[in-house]
């Protein structure tokens, strides 16, 4: 996290950042006829010189979600002998990244304990000797680690916004459910605000690391409107703190993969090669070991091996040999070109053996999703990250018991839908203009083909027209070559 000395500096270089971006993304559509060479220096060298400049080493700034991160809220909402009863709540704010199961820890400031707590629980009770009670306190560990109780607990162990293994969704595809809360009752602490201290070393998991905490803050306490608007109650003391996401953190290497296909072109450019992990030397029948992981795969074609491994007690393979080794295949498919609309045909692929993807969502970039007509089979929602700049982003997740779940790589192992979109005064064909952008699955970053592997149009031409493109171009690779210098 950066240093509280440079944070008026931080501030401002994100809010200069922002206003960059902003302006970019308002005229993205009028590059569209650049080549796509041109359009991937460029925007190439707009990210590097915005993460050179603006984002700290350790940071996780995400320009499709720039407000997004997990507020960590810590109401005081009572004394007792030796300490307090609080709510801490989990709070969601981004936009289409949800915890899987989170896990909470800290460590304490003093000798504390937790006495009781209610819609969660800890992993640790840890030695509690010290405190001979009957019963015992709930954790006496120095380092805690909360966890989310499963839904159908008993009622008296539950409290409001609970019991959900730990699953906390994005808060544009479902807020209702993107908040998670528990009470804990802590001793040995101070019943006082000057005696008691602020647990120090917040951590954050999804289940896996990813999230980087900032210091639980001493913030203006929290206030509790009554039913009828007319009454306000407030916490005795309130404590705030962020934690921010990297994938880089979470993956050692990418999850997802992107292959694209269009109605004019023979051609379907697959993910690329060792986009996710590289396979394994021979694919031949059987299971191989991934190269660098304890991971295993199999054949797509190798019932037999695929069926001994789940049947035998064998170690089960993790996912189907392929080239590019990624869980998650997005296949854009430009479908149809009307007069006055165009369509494409969006397919989803789990080939990950030993997981199912409930409640999953995709987000997809293209400068035409301002003119969208119709999703024909999954909930779709606009997302607009710098407010009235014109939206070229949508967040998509499927409908409710019919395809919200990705099952395990198979059969059933795919959902797809059409998005029909209206024409405008920048639409081509030219370029690779009609393939997305950007693509995120579960909110992680997929990777796209290489842009001159694009389908492109039979009588198009490969040839760059206008001596600036040219020169833009030239300057651009320059530039991009100077930037890795430093």
């Amino acid at each position: 996290m950066p240093q509280a000395g440079n944070s008026f500096i931080d501030e401002q270089a994100q809010l200069l950042t922002k206003s960059i971006v902003s302006s970019l993304l308002q005229h993205q559509p009028r590059m569209a006829t650049m080549s796509s060479l041109c359009i991937r220096s460029f925007w190439t060298l707009v990210l590097v010189s915005l993460i050179a400049v603006s984002v700290p080493p350790a940071g996780a700034w995400d320009p499709l979600d720039p407000n997004g991160n997990i507020l960590i809220r810590w109401d005081i909402m009572g004394w007792t002998a030796d300490g307090y009863v609080a709510t801490v709540n989990i709070i969601n704010t981004q936009q289409y990244r949800g915890l899987k199961s989170y896990q909470l820890g800290w460590h304490w400031g003093k000798k504390e304990i937790i006495w009781t707590m209610q819609g969660a629980r800890a992993t640790e009770q840890g030695d509690c000797t010290r405190v001979p009670t009957t019963p015992p306190p709930h954790s006496c560990i120095s380092t805690p680690e909360i966890i989310d109780l499963q839904p159908g607990v008993a009622y008296n162990q539950q409290t409001a916004n609970c019991c959900r293994n730990g699953v906390i969704s994005p808060v544009a595809q479902d807020p209702k459910n993107s908040i998670s809360s528990f009470q804990i009752t802590v001793g040995r602490s101070g019943n006082t605000n000057t005696t008691i201290l602020i647990p120090e070393k917040l951590t954050l998991k999804s289940p896996d690391p990813g999230y980087t905490c900032s210091a639980l803050k001493k913030v203006l306490p929290t206030k509790f409107p009554s039913p009828d608007g007319k009454r306000n109650t407030q916490a005795y003391v309130t404590w705030n703190a962020t934690c921010a996401y990297s994938q880089f953190l979470a993956q050692k290497a990418p999850t997802c993969c992107v292959s694209l296909s269009a109605f004019y072109s023979s051609k379907i450019v697959p993910c690329m090669d060792c986009a996710c992990n590289c396979a394994p030397n021979s694919t031949s029948e059987g299971l191989h070991q991934l190269p660098g992981t304890d991971q295993t795969c199999v054949a797509p074609n190798d019932k037999k091996a695929l069926q001994m491994a789940l049947t035998t007690g064998k170690k089960a393979p993790n996912l189907f040999c392929t080239k590019d080794m990624c869980p998650i295949k997005i296949h854009w498919h430009l479908k149809e070109n009307y007069k006055e609309h165009w369509r494409a045909k969006v397919t989803i692929t789990n080939r990950n053996l030993q997981q199912n993807y409930t409640n999953w969502n995709l987000v997809l970039q293209h400068p035409n999703f301002v003119n969208l007509t119709t999703s024909f089979s999954f909930t779709q929602k606009a997302l607009t990250p710098y407010g009235d700049v014109a939206n070229d982003t949508s967040l998509f997740w499927g409908v409710k018991y019919y395809n919200d779940m990705l099952m395990q790589a198979g059969a059933e192992g795919n959902v797809q839908s059409e998005l029909l979109f209206a024409k405008d005064s920048y639409f081509t064909l030219n370029k690779g203009w009609g393939f997305p952008s950007r693509v995120y699955f579960n909110g992680d970053d997929c990777v796209l083909p290489d842009a001159a592997d694009y389908p492109m149009l039979p009588n198009g031409s490969t040839k760059v027209r206008g001596g600036l493109v040219v020169i833009l171009c030239t300057l651009l690779s320059a530039a991009i070559s100077l930037t890795s210098l430093f």
